[in-house]
């Protein structure tokens, strides 16, 4: 009874065993027949056109006011400019007409 189930289990590990090594394993079996081989044409060879110079391009300035930031800038920057210098010159018309620190 005992040989029984030592070889029941033996056969079982077995089976086991067969069945996970086979789990990714491909057979195959190739025979060598000489077949005659086809390759395709080579692909067509395209040539580049001649390359023709023409008139160089006239060069064109822009201001760059195109962009509206740097305008937007510009402006603020020079009305705080002016308002900057006709502060400046009120200051003095006051000092001159008042005669500011000058008794």
């Amino acid at each position: 009874m005992n040989k029984k189930i030592i070889g029941a289990a033996l056969g079982l590990a077995v089976l086991a065993a067969s069945s996970a090594a086979s789990a990714h394993v491909d057979v195959a079996v190739g025979v060598g027949i000489p077949v005659g081989v086809y390759a395709p044409p080579p692909p067509p060879v395209y040539v580049a056109r001649p390359v023709g110079y023409g008139p160089a391009p006239v060069a064109v300035a822009y201001r760059g006011d195109g962009d509206w930031r740097a305008r937007e800038w510009r402006e603020r920057r020079e009305w705080r400019e002016h308002e900057w210098r006709r502060e400046q010159w009120r200051e003095h018309e006051w000092r001159e007409h008042n005669r500011w620190g000058g008794y």
